[in-house]
């Protein structure tokens, strides 16, 4: 409350806090891959879980796993898996993919720029994006992204159109 009085007292717009429904934050960001930058505008019409990460976040590191399982069985349905990586190396970051095994796109917001708009309170940290774009639902912490709860949920964000 009081770092926000103090924003507007200099200045500075204080973003509403992103809930439920709300159009998720656009971004375009590099990806580790070095190929054209990913924006979130391109999967719109697909079902996107945005992972923000780091890879000296041990949490992070042991709910992986998980996340690629998930990945591999849904990505051909309209699925997609977006880690954003935190880490300030590139190189770091490819060397925990390959340790992991990791194929889901990797993106690079070693600023946090994407991480601030979407007002993360730590790592890791999910948001699950539906089809319109619009955030459905946040997870704060490690998950076990291939528990059936998961896979359920975001099968009927699909069938939802």
């Amino acid at each position: 409350m009081l770092v926000g009085a103090g924003l507007l007292l200099l200045g500075e717009r204080v973003p509403p806090r992103l809930e439920r429904g709300a159009p998720a934050p656009g971004f375009s960001l590099p990806s580790l891959s070095g190929g054209p930058q990913v924006s979130l505008a391109d999967l719109r019409g697909r079902v996107v879980l945005v992972n923000f990460w780091a890879t000296w976040c041990k949490p992070c590191e042991d709910e992986m796993p998980a996340m690629e399982r998930l990945y591999r069985q849904l990505h051909g349905e309209g699925f997609d898996l977006l880690a954003i990586s935190v880490d300030k190396e590139p190189q770091d970051v490819e060397l925990f993919r390959q340790r992991l095994g990791i194929s889901f796109p990797i993106l690079l917001d070693p600023e946090e720029g994407a991480a601030r708009a979407y007002q993360t309170t730590g790592f890791p940290e999910s948001i699950l994006v539906d089809r319109q774009g619009r955030v459905v639902e946040r997870y704060v912490g490690p998950r076990d992204w291939d528990a059936r709860v998961y896979a359920d949920r975001i099968r009927e964000l699909l069938r939802a159109g």
